[in-house]
């Protein structure tokens, strides 16, 4: 099969390697498409913390099972699957609570073991959630991008009716602010990219007039945490969603204004496989709309195009298919 293989940080390369066998209680999915995210070339540009080499990418995976692995039942064969990227032990203090994402064993497609941008990938049959016969592949593959997106939305503690702002309409963004809206809050985006508008509703190049409940910020700036900030409602809540590279100076982010204003300061990370039954669920009956959000289809062979549109931010959603 094809697959692209990351030896080396900076660098990226397709190779021929053999189709993966599965073992006890793994399944081999046949690849429908993959979705590229930031992350995925932050993982290829800079590394991260996770990440072990060598190591084929992508943690977005939608696609058929092909061949399961001993004593697993031959039924399996065929159905159509989304994949929760991680793996967690399960009896540790945060599995316990329901965050197997802070799981400190975590075992996360893409960075620990191999992901998507391949023909063929082998996941653990406990990652597998069935994805509905009328749910296109396309849609399916906004599950883990959208978990995320519950996650931080949950943790949030968002309610019906109130004021949230988010910083950066991308991809995450733009699912933030649709997740929120199904749950019934008033949402406002700020994006200075004007490519961008036409994905939202009620958006803003630079930042209105507006005090929020909850700010989200789902770009990688301290200037958006900053603004945020100062833009919260009295017992408001920021939630970091999105992180900063170690250069980001935070010097001049206000925390006495957290303090005076008795804000909460809330972290959002990755999602546990409740989400991604429910990203899968929201996404089937509509409540979040996600067909609108791509913007480009290319084959994996053309994954240097596809990162150079996430880096410039020239596209939305980018799909990729074997």
């Amino acid at each position: 099969m094809q697959a692209i293989i990351v030896k080396e940080i900076g660098n990226f390369s397709i190779e021929n390697i053999p189709i993966p066998q599965p073992k006890e209680n793994e399944v081999l999915i046949k690849m429908a498409i993959t979705g590229l995210c930031r992350t995925d070339l932050k993982i290829i540009e800079v590394g991260h913390r996770d990440l072990e080499l060598p190591r084929i990418p992508g943690e977005e995976v939608v696609g058929t099972i092909s061949e399961v692995g001993p004593k697993l039942p031959k039924t399996l064969v065929g159905t159509r699957v989304y994949v929760y990227p991680g793996t967690s032990c399960g009896t540790c203090k945060p599995c316990l609570q329901g965050a197997g994402n802070l799981c400190k064993d975590m075992q996360i497609m893409g960075f620990h073991r191999d992901g998507g941008f391949a023909e063929y990938v082998i996941a653990p049959v406990q990652s597998i959630i069935p994805i509905p016969d009328e749910c296109p592949f396309e849609q399916a593959v906004f599950a883990e991008p959208l978990s995320c997106c519950l996650n931080a939305l949950e943790l949030s503690g968002l309610k019906p009716k109130e004021t949230i702002g988010i910083w950066g309409g991308g991809p995450a963004g733009a699912l933030l602010a649709r997740a929120a809206k199904a749950l019934g809050a008033d949402v406002t985006v700020i994006e200075p990219h004007l490519q961008r508008h036409s994905y939202h509703s009620k958006v803003f190049a630079t930042v209105p007039d507006e005090y929020f409940d909850v700010a989200i910020v789902a770009v990688g700036s301290a200037h958006a945490y900053q603004e945020a900030i100062a833009h919260l409602n009295p017992r408001g809540r920021l939630v970091v969603f999105s992180g900063l590279s170690k250069e980001t100076s935070m010097q001049n982010i206000d925390l006495n204004q957290l303090h005076y204003r008795e804000c909460t300061l809330v972290g959002a990370y990755g999602c546990s496989y409740r989400h991604s039954v429910d990203a899968i669920t929201m996404i089937h009956t509509k409540q979040v709309e996600v067909q609108s959000l791509i913007s480009h289809r290319l084959p994996l062979s053309d994954l240097a195009i596809a990162l150079d549109l996430v880096k410039y931010k020239s596209g939305m959603k980018i799909i990729l298919h074997p």
